[in-house]
């Protein structure tokens, strides 16, 4: 079976890797397995939290994570979501004993997320800045 090209780029990787955490953490907090995530937090409900997580995962996979502007655009929405529940603050949580394989993982995720998708446009911003003339 082939798979399509948007499938084999990192950011649709990444983005995977995403999905089956946050999917995972969703799971444990519905069966109350621990270590899971509060039902709810000072902002929001967890549940449609994750829920909506997946939602833009999803969107990103399925317009190309890397290759469109709205498959970008959802990606980094993606990530700025996932570092909610996987950002930095969570190396200091009383549980990273039993959760710093997810947190790794995730950050490495968003990281790369960040790099292939926000990185070129950046390049390609500073390549049109430097080609205008004074």
């Amino acid at each position: 079976m082939t798979h399509p090209e948007s499938c084999r780029q990192p950011a649709a990787m990444a983005l995977v890797v995403l999905a089956i955490l946050q999917g995972v953490m969703l799971a444990a907090m519905l069966a109350r397995v621990p270590p899971h995530p509060p039902f709810t937090i000072a902002l929001f409900a967890m549940g449609p939290w994750l829920g909506a997580c997946l939602a833009a995962i999803a969107v990103s996979l399925m317009c190309g994570a890397e290759s469109s502007r709205a498959g970008k655009g959802f990606a980094l929405l993606s990530t700025v979501m996932a570092l909610v529940s996987y950002g930095p603050q969570k190396w200091v949580d009383p549980a990273i004993g039993q959760i710093w394989p997810a947190v790794l993982a995730a950050q490495i995720a968003c990281a790369t997320i960040l790099i292939r998708t926000s990185l070129p446009l950046a390049i390609r911003f500073r390549r049109k800045a430097q080609a205008v003339p004074s």
